[in-house]
This record gives structure tokens, sequence and C-alpha cells, in this order.
């Protein structure tokens, strides 16, 4: 086919040699502008392969010589964001997180850091809104299991839930009820439950429930079902429910018990990040003030009255006793 070679009389340019049914191809000289493009390209990649890393080794990558490197330029990158950050980092592990609320430009910063660390740690659970879903809670809300001050909330995301690796971890367990009473009781109890909680009125079978209740369940949450966060016991009387408030979710809760667990994230986050984490949850709507402890004042000695018996007491001293709210 090549032997076929010829003029093409209309061009002038010489034909490869190729024939299809009578095409035939030319030999068309490439675009000067192209083949000085294709040379710069061979010389640029020439280049690059001894300025940067180019030729992959059996460790790693040839160094080039530059020295330079997506990843060196990231980690002085980020190391560079981090000494900008130090500042406002460090007043973060100075202050007290009880502290952040009388301190607003302090607070702005925890609760922006901690939506960037909520976006990458928590919306698996939680969600994008904190809104929670069946099994996982809404942060956004005022029910806690253990309260919604920022101590609490630094505590429970520092120790997590139901960690068995961990001693400190906040722990709850509801006994499984359907090992300790029948299935006819377990309804009484699911109909108390529902009736505390306004979602049915009072029946022969709440009851039933609510002797059942007083035997089994005010030791955690409470004689009216407010719950207990020394426990970590819910409240029963809302709308707020973490698995379901219906009959038949309530049933399997009663009957089988439930066991969520929270990762403890000291193992994963620095303190400063826990704490930027606890402002912002903080910050969605459910926020809590610090539980108020009152101090003991103590009576003033007065001297003892004649004869060595002791004076009594003014009569505007007191001692007021210590009070814990909730």
């Amino acid at each position: 086919m090549a032997k076929n070679k010829r003029i093409d009389a209309p061009t002038g340019t010489s034909t490869v040699g190729h024939e299809w049914d009578g095409i035939e191809e030319l030999d068309t000289p490439l675009p000067r502008w192209w083949l000085l493009i294709f040379y710069a390209c061979i010389v640029f990649a020439v280049v690059y392969v001894f300025l940067f890393p180019a030729i992959p080794l059996a460790n790693g990558a040839t160094r080039g010589f530059l020295g330079w490197s997506s990843h060196g330029q990231f980690e002085s990158e980020m190391a560079a964001a981090a000494a900008r950050r130090a500042p406002i980092a460090k007043a973060l592990a100075d202050i007290p997180i009880e502290s952040l609320p009388a301190n607003p430009q302090l607070m702005a910063a925890a609760i922006e850091g901690g939506r960037a660390a909520f976006k990458v740690h928590c919306v698996q659970c939680h969600g994008s809104g904190a809104a929670g879903s069946k099994g996982y809670p809404n942060l956004n809300d005022d029910d806690w299991l253990w309260g919604g001050d920022l101590a609490t909330i630094q505590t429970t995301l520092t120790h997590g839930i139901r960690n068995p690796d961990h001693d400190e971890t906040r722990i709850s367990a509801m006994p499984v009820f359907g090992e300790i009473l029948n299935p006819a009781e377990i309804d009484s109890l699911v109909a108390y439950v529902r009736t505390i909680s306004g979602q049915q009125k009072p029946d022969a079978a709440s009851a039933r429930g609510a002797v059942l209740f007083a035997a089994n369940c005010v030791v955690c949450h409470g004689a009216q079902g407010q719950g207990g966060r020394t426990v970590g016991a819910p409240k029963l009387t809302d709308s707020i429910w973490l698995y379901g408030g219906d009959a038949a979710t309530l049933r399997r809760t009663i009957t089988y018990s439930r066991g969520g667990v929270m990762p403890r994230w000291n193992s994963r986050l620095d303190p400063v990040t826990i704490k930027m984490l606890a402002a912002y949850v903080y910050s969605l709507g459910g926020g809590e003030a610090a539980p108020q402890v009152a101090a003991t004042v103590a009576a003033p000695v007065s001297p003892a009255a004649p004869g060595g018996a002791p004076a009594a007491a003014p009569a505007d001293a007191a001692t007021a006793t210590p009070n814990v709210q909730p």
C-alpha cells in the first residue's frame, strides 16, 4: 500500500499510500504552532520530573530538587492555621467552661469552632441540624438525661455514655422487665406511661400500671415520672421520646430495655475541641444555667454568758443549708 504514494494534484501534497474504496489519505505536515507546543510540553515534563516528586518508588517517590510536596504544603498550611488559632485556643483552654457566657467574644469563637467539629464528628448520629433521629437524641430541645448546663454537657462529651472501657463514663441501665413482669403487667405499665404523658385517658389498665410503676420504676424515674438526672433516667411526662412513645415502642422498651452508646470523646479529641463542642450544643436552644449551690453561712459564735453557759445566738443569725437546683 505504501508503494502507492503519489502527489495529490489539487493540493500538491503527497499521499501516505493508503487507499480505501478510492479514498486516500494526505500526508499533511502538522502545523508548526502545534509542534512547538508539543516540544514545549516534552521539555516541561523533563524539567518537572527533576524539580518535583514524579517517579514512584517502592516506599514513596522521587523528592525533586525543590523538595516540595503536596503533603508538605498541606502540613505547612495546617501549621499556619493552628498558629493563627493558638491565641483563641489558649484562651479557651484557660477559661473555665462555666465562665464562657460572660465572655461573648470567646463564647462566639467557641460556638463556631464547635459547629465545625460537630459537622465532622457528630452529624453521623445527631444529624446536620442536631435534630437527632430514633435512638439519637435531639440536641435542640431542653430535654436532658444528665443536664444541659455547659459543665454537664462537657462531662458527657468527655466521658461518653455506656463505654465499658472507661470507668468515668455515664451509665444508666433500665432492667429488662420482660424477665421480671409478665406481658399483662407490661401492658399495664405501658398504659400508665401513656397516661402520664398525656397520650391516653386514665383507665383500669393505667391504674394497675400506677401500682407497678410505684413498685418498680419510681426509684429512677421519680414518683410522678419526672425523671432523675442522677441516674440519667428520662422524663416520662412530656412528649419527647428517644425511641418513640407509641404503645408498641414503649412495650418493646420496657420488655427488652435500651442501651444506646455515645463515644467518649476524650480518647479522640483534645479538651479545647470538646469544650467548643459543648458550647455549640449549649447554644442550640436547650442550654441551661449552671446549678446554683447556696453557700453555707455559719452562725457567729457569741461569747460565753456569765457562769460559763454559752450565750444564745443573735436572733438574725441563720445557717443556710446547701441547696442544689436540678
